[in-house]
């Protein structure tokens, strides 16, 4: 006699209804937002009946999906003349099955971000940070050199920053000059030593203003007046001004005064003895 085979029915695991009902639509390969809520619906009590013939514990979401199912069935087995329908409705909100679509769209991305987030939980184990000890202080790290060009692009961001609020209008003969705003900026560097390059527009400048005052930062920074840097890329420039060195003061020449010139006399030839003196 043959002994009874031992068969036995795994199960995946779901989390809740719609993970169930999202593992269904992906085995069909059925549209999610054109579900054929029979067919779903009849599988998705098969899983509930075998669940419970493994004598699983079944949560009551899962029934209340179940439920859920057979109503939205039964209504769209209704002909469309006994059909409640909201006139301010959409018309995917006239599908009875629009709010359950949309629920497993969310229900979908949600699970798509946790394992997103999952898989980089386990790329980061195979990972070792560095301390934050490693680091060099800020104050010791090298700064980067500005040249010209990075300062045309710095004044290209602060151009496209102010596009949209110059305004457009009567046009005055605006007296602005190079020289004008070069004085501005020196003026502006002996309150402050160190400032942004940003810091010098303001909301309100023309567009006259904006290229004297550009002109004048290159002008400066040609005398060494200015020195330009940047901490890191695409930062704003700092500019500091340039101290300069005082020059040193030479020293005052001897005065030999009319009564020394005769208590010193010009030293003679060694071996020579010294004339007397008259009185």
């Amino acid at each position: 006699m043959v002994a009874e085979a031992d068969y036995r029915i795994k199960l995946p695991v779901f989390e809740g209804p719609l993970d169930l009902l999202l593992f269904l639509i992906r085995k069909n390969e059925l549209d999610i937002y054109d579900i054929p809520i029979e067919s779903v619906t009849r599988q998705y009590l098969d899983v509930l009946y075998a669940m419970k013939d493994l004598q699983l514990e079944v949560a009551g979401d899962f029934f209340v999906m179940a439920a859920t199912l057979m109503e939205i069935k039964s209504r769209m087995l209704l002909p469309k003349h006994q059909q409640v329908i909201d006139p301010n409705a959409d018309d995917e909100e006239l599908d009875p099955r629009w709010e359950l679509v949309h629920q497993l769209i969310q229900y979908k991305k949600f699970k798509e971000a946790s394992a997103k987030l999952a898989e980089m939980a386990r790329d980061s184990q195979d990972q070792l940070p560095r301390p934050a000890s490693a680091f060099a202080p800020a104050s010791e790290r090298p700064l980067k050199h500005v040249d010209r060009i990075e300062l045309w692009n710095s004044f290209n961001v602060v151009l496209r920053r102010l596009a949209e609020k110059l305004v457009v209008g009567e046009i005055h003969a605006e007296q602005v000059t190079v020289a004008d705003q070069m004085e501005y900026i020196l003026e502006h560097v002996k309150t402050r030593r160190e400032f942004t390059f940003s810091s010098l527009f303001t909301e309100k400048i023309s567009l006259r203003t904006l290229v004297a005052t550009f002109l004048a930062m290159l002008e400066l920074t040609r005398l060494n007046k200015l020195r330009l840097r940047q901490d890191e890329a695409f930062a704003d420039i700092l500019c500091t001004a340039v101290e300069e060195k005082a020059l040193e003061t030479p020293a005052e020449p001897t005065t030999v005064s009319p009564e020394n010139e005769k208590a010193d006399p010009t030293p003679l030839p060694e071996g020579q003895p010294p004339e007397p003196q008259q009185g």
